[in-house]
Formats: structure tokens, sequence, C-alpha cells
């Protein structure tokens, strides 16, 4: 279906000339077919007035072959308080703090969330998986993306219970060298073992987690983290792995706009931490990050420093809108953005628009 995103009405503009009844929304112009349709399909608005870029996307306009414009409230203009308000209550009245509820260290639904994914990868290699089988855009097979699975579970496991664990010095290079050389002293491949060791130590790392202190700072691969973070630490990890894991397998993936939200506190926190200084350099830009469904966050860069906070900008530069899973697969490198453009699953618009192709070419994925 064609749809055209419209800023709404200006008062008093006139019609262009020769516009026929039922114009377009933004400039009274006629609403012209692109084709020709049957009775209820859309039609598509021609005129080169409405094909520029649109500075308020909150509405969805369609054209039925009557000429009358149909309009749809997008579901992100909806204003609500999301997640990343300083303070809110859900339906029981208890108050939370930047989406976590006060009454336990992690935010709500996460520990299920991590125990969830890592049954449903242990799924995945329990269902006569292949793992010798190549991981699409990776050098592992699936043995080895599984058992790195289940080493990062037991470091995130002990990290979380107070142990300390050395992991490469922070940077994504060190990163990849660390896992390798674990990887090289770690001869389980089997799928059942494998399985198993993913659930129990996500499982452990959660309990470690929701019986840790609410101010603890425990000291992950990516530097100093609270136990929130460090647990959607974990389920960021599990969420990129397990994806690789169900595309090699010709699986579906287990990525929902619910789990990509709660990987938002420990993309925050890690994407000052992976910025690229070669491409910060010399720009000074903010940013509004909108997910369809409510979550957001806003990015500063200045003098080469990157700010990421919970609270987008007042007049950000540019503001982008992209779909959750999108999100989540670009931020974690395992997609492009120009193929989700053409898909309509990301739209751009502020004083800077263009801007915003610029945006995830800052960061390395962690």
């Amino acid at each position: 279906m064609d749809k055209q995103v419209h800023d709404p009405p200006s008062a008093g503009r006139p019609a262009s000339p020769g516009c026929a009844p039922g114009g377009c929304l933004r400039c009274a112009g006629p609403r012209l077919a692109a084709g020709l349709h049957g009775a209820g399909r859309p039609r598509r608005c021609l005129r080169p007035c409405c094909s520029g870029p649109c500075r308020r996307p909150r509405r969805l306009v369609f054209c039925t072959p009557a000429g009358r414009p149909r309009v749809r409230r997008h579901r992100g203009a909806r204003t609500r308080r999301g997640p990343d308000s300083k303070t809110s209550k859900d339906r029981s009245g208890v108050e939370s703090v930047a989406g976590q509820d006060v009454r336990g260290i992690l935010p709500e639904g996460l520990g299920a969330a991590v125990r969830d994914t890592a049954e449903e990868i242990a799924a995945l290699l329990r269902g006569g998986a292949d793992m010798g089988r190549g991981v699409p855009g990776s050098q592992w097979t699936v043995g080895q993306a599984a058992a790195h699975l289940a080493q990062a579970g037991e470091l995130m496991a002990d990290i979380a219970a107070g142990r300390a664990r050395s992991w490469g010095d922070g940077t994504p290079q060190s990163l990849a060298a660390a896992n390798e050389r674990a990887l090289a002293a770690f001869g389980e491949r089997r799928a059942e073992p494998l399985a198993a060791m993913i659930v129990a130590q996500a499982d452990a790392c959660v309990t470690a987690l929701e019986e840790s202190a609410a101010g603890a700072a425990l000291v992950s691969p990516l530097g100093p983290m609270g136990p929130g973070v460090l647990g959607s630490y974990l389920l960021t990890h599990m969420l990129g792995h397990g994806y690789d894991l169900a595309r090699a397998l010709g699986c579906a993936h287990m990525i929902d706009r619910a789990r990509v939200e709660l990987t938002l506190p420990f993309l925050i926190t890690a994407m000052p931490r992976v910025s690229e200084p070669a491409r910060t350099a010399g720009l000074s830009a903010s940013y509004a990050i909108r997910l369809w469904g409510g979550g957001r966050f806003g990015v500063r860069v200045a003098g080469g420093a990157v700010a990421v906070g919970p609270r987008p900008p007042d007049r950000p530069d540019c503001t982008i809108l992209i779909e959750p899973v999108t999100f989540l697969l670009m931020a974690l490198g395992r997609r492009g953005q120009w193929s989700a453009i053409a898909q309509g699953r990301i739209l751009a618009w502020g004083r800077r628009p263009w801007l915003a192709p610029r945006f995830p070419a800052l960061f390395t994925a962690p």
C-alpha cells in the first residue's frame, strides 16, 4: 500500500491552479492516481509539492478513489509518558524511576526476558541443529556461536555475583580478540550440553542481579554498570547471537519490540564507549532517536565527544523514527540502513535531516 506522510493543512492556503475536488491535505492540490486502482484501493499523491521531506510526520494520509483523503494518526505521534521519564506510575500506583520498578533491582520484565531468550536459544540447538553449519555474516559456525553464548553467560554470572573477571580492555577489537582466545580454550561444541549451559548461566546471572544491592557497581567488559544495565547487556548480547543462530538454522528469531526496549539501558550506557573518534571529530549535532511504540533517547555530539541520555533534546537537529527490531539489528551491526529506509522502517526530519544517514557510522557495534 502506497502511503504518503504530510504536514497538516495550512489555514487559508489556496489550491493550486486546475485543482480537482478532494485535494491533498498539504497543498490542497488534486490527488492523481498512480495507475489503475480498484474500489477501496489507496491512491498516491503525485504532486511535486507533496514529495518533499515532511517536517512533522504525525499523520499518515491515504487517498481513496473518490478523492477524499482519509487521515490516520501515526502511533508514534501519541503523547504519553514512556519508560525514559524520570518518574511514572504503573497501574498499581507504584512509582518507578527511569522505567525501573522501585520494588526490585531490575527493570520490570528484564529477568523474564533473559530467561525466556535463553530457553528459546536452547530450543534452537535442541531441535536437531547442525553445529557445523556456518553463521551468515560471520566466520563462526553454529557450534562456535553457541559456545560463545555459554561462555559469555558464565562471564556475566560471575560479574553479577561480584567475582572479578578480565575480558579485554573495553574496545570492540580487544573484546573480539578475547572471544577468540576463550573459544580456542573451550572445546565443547555439542548442542545439548551448550543449550543446558546457556539456560543455567542466564538463570544464575539473573538470580545474582536480583540479589545484588541497588547501587552496586559491577565491572563489565565495557566498564562499570549497575545491575539493571548489566542485565540489559546480557539480554542484548543474547538477542544478537540468538538472531544469528536463528538465521543459520532457518528459524524465526526471538527479537520483538518489548525486548528491544529492555536493551535500551545498556545501549545508552555503551554508545559513548564505542563511538568512532574519526567520525565524530568536527561534528556538532543533536539527535532524538524514537522507536515505534514509545522508546526514545537523545544523543549529542560536540568536540569529538558523544553524550547519550534517556531524554531526547528539546530541539534536536535531527529526529530519527525507527522500527524497534530494525534499530537493534542496526545497533548490533546485523543490518544496514539503506534497505530499512527503502522499506519505510526509518523516517527522519528536523532542522538538519541529512544528518540521519551519518548516525549509524558514529558507532562501532559492541
